[in-house]
């Protein structure tokens, strides 16, 4: 009965070796794929900046949209979100946002004029 015993525990120990060889297996399969996604994602341009933006103040998007921008004044950061011609229009002509003083939106979007 004891010798029965220990054939089981060495059965189990190579079943352990086996699975960590696979789990390792499987883990640089894992790996590998990760780094090809990541290549594939570098290889990849930059999206192209939305056409027009809306800046937000201090506080960020917790307070009112300071100003809409367009495609050309639009530098990516924290304060900047991009949105549509549309949502630009809604900000502008509901006098919520006003419009940049530099890039002025409302003359290449035609309201306000």
């Amino acid at each position: 009965m004891n010798e029965q015993l220990g054939d089981q525990l060495a059965m189990l120990r190579f079943l352990e070796r086996v699975q960590e060889r696979d789990l390792a297996r499987t883990r640089q399969w894992i790996q590998n794929m990760e780094q090809r996604i990541a290549e594939q994602a570098r290889r990849r341009p930059p999206p192209p900046p939305p056409d027009w933006a809306v800046q937000y103040g201090i506080g960020g998007r917790a307070v009112r949209p300071a100003m809409v921008h367009t495609s050309q004044c639009w530098t990516p950061g924290a304060s900047m979100e991009g949105i549509s011609r549309t949502q630009a229009i809604e900000a502008l002509t509901r006098g919520v946002v006003p419009p940049c003083i530099l890039c002025r939106p409302e003359k290449e979007l035609g309201v306000l004029e």
